[in-house]
């Protein structure tokens, strides 16, 4: 098995995930199904099989047969970012616990003031880690507690989902429960020594997000409750149905049942359809009375009948409107300038900035945006190379026509 390849700087990194984009969307969007081909891999690629080989040679994505997929340290990556990530990590903020004790530990051991002050920083960032943890467990605990109840087909699945997902509200609980007493009880020698403005400030809002936590969860309490509750329900109801349908395919329904004396001991009225009584005018009141003249004269002109009432017309268009009306637009033509550089032997962003031939006054946006504009609609033409450049706060790759690169 070939050795993986690694970034040397973030730049590299963002720079190779930015060029196989929409290679990296369409895997992400089918991440919950193997079914992405190969051969529809390479066609999203920028460059192929080459791009291909990179992406798994650099561990961003794995083959698997004649299928590819996200290498999981970047699709949970994905998942956490979009905040669309299913699994509940409750060791993460147990872990974020004991972290916390340890660093308040080794704050109070230390004599030197510097990494005494190290320690309290890492002190300060571990709260406001785990009250941002812990806020995202809960969204993503009550998002799969809908998700299952409405989408798993299942009952005894769905059920045992919901019970699992109540154990993991439980481990919240007590991760609150226990962040709390870290800092009412456990380490009040540290808060009591190490407490500044920045320090109190984190605690009241750590102690805020926490309570606010734990009042959701016993909203979750309370639905999950409640959705286990219509699970049963529905089983009972589901098991009597399919009863209910034996007896009735083995034409045993009225022997082994009494259900011709329910049906008869109910009148389910509300299931009929709601009778409509049309109530018809009389000529004679129409013809004899002024309240039907009143109702005839209102028909006529269109009143209580929008088809037949006539609608608003716009005014007449005036002479000035009717005339022809040109506008000239100057434009770039873009082939041009593209066949241009093609003969040139330069590179486009040089060739681009420098072109005296424009028809139009070109400022240094202007350039920028066609420089774009044949980078993306002449790509297959084109090769990018890996290296880069710096034109003032812009940095530009360096592209050569491929029938150059060729020679």
């Amino acid at each position: 098995m070939d050795s993986l390849s690694h970034f040397r700087s973030l730049d590299e990194l963002i720079r190779a995930l930015d060029r196989e984009r929409r290679l990296l969307h369409a895997l992400f969007q089918d991440r919950k199904k193997l079914s992405f081909r190969y051969d529809l891999a390479r066609e999203l690629a920028s460059k192929r099989d080459e791009s291909i080989e990179f992406l798994r040679r650099y561990g961003i994505i794995r083959e698997n047969a004649d299928f590819v997929e996200l290498e999981d340290v970047y699709l949970k990556f994905f998942e956490d970012v979009l905040e669309v990530n299913e699994e509940i990590n409750v060791a993460s903020v147990k872990e974020s616990i004991d972290n916390l004790n340890n660093a308040i530990d080794y704050y109070l051991s230390e004599n030197n003031p510097s990494r005494k002050y190290g320690y309290l920083r890492d002190v300060k960032r571990m709260l406001r880690n785990i009250a941002l943890t812990t806020l995202k467990n809960v969204i993503d605990l009550k998002r799969n507690i809908d998700n299952t109840y409405k989408n798993e087909p299942t009952f005894v699945i769905k059920k045992k989902k919901l019970v699992h997902l109540d154990e993991k509200r439980k481990d919240i609980a007590a991760l609150i429960n226990e962040c709390e007493r870290v800092m009412d009880e456990k380490q009040t020698t540290f808060f009591m020594v190490a407490m500044d403005v920045q320090l109190k400030d984190i605690v009241t809002d750590v102690r805020l997000q926490l309570r606010e936590v734990y009042h959701n969860l016993l909203e979750l309490d309370r639905q999950i409750i409640n959705y286990l509750n219509l699970i049963e329900y529905q089983s009972r109801l589901f098991q009597k149905v399919q009863k209910l349908k034996y007896l009735r395919d083995q034409m045993l329904l009225d022997t082994n049942t009494d259900i011709q004396a329910k049906m008869q001991s109910r009148n389910p009225v509300w299931m009929e359809p709601r009778p409509r009584y049309v109530l018809k005018v009389s000529l004679s009141m129409l013809r004899n009375s002024e309240e039907g003249l009143r109702v005839l004269q209102d028909v006529a002109k269109g009143k209580g009948n929008n088809r037949l009432r006539k609608g608003n017309l716009a005014e007449p268009l005036t002479e000035s409107e009717l005339t022809e009306q040109q506008e000239m637009l100057q434009m770039v033509d873009v082939s041009e300038v593209k066949n241009a550089f093609m003969a040139s032997g330069d590179h486009l962003f040089h060739f681009v900035m420098n072109y005296s031939g424009y028809r139009v006054k070109m400022d240094d946006e202007a350039r920028l945006v066609l420089f774009c504009q044949i980078a993306t609609q002449y790509l297959d033409e084109l090769h990018i190379g890996d290296d880069y450049r710096q034109y003032g706060a812009i940095e530009y790759p360096i592209i050569y026509p491929k029938t150059k690169m060729m020679l």
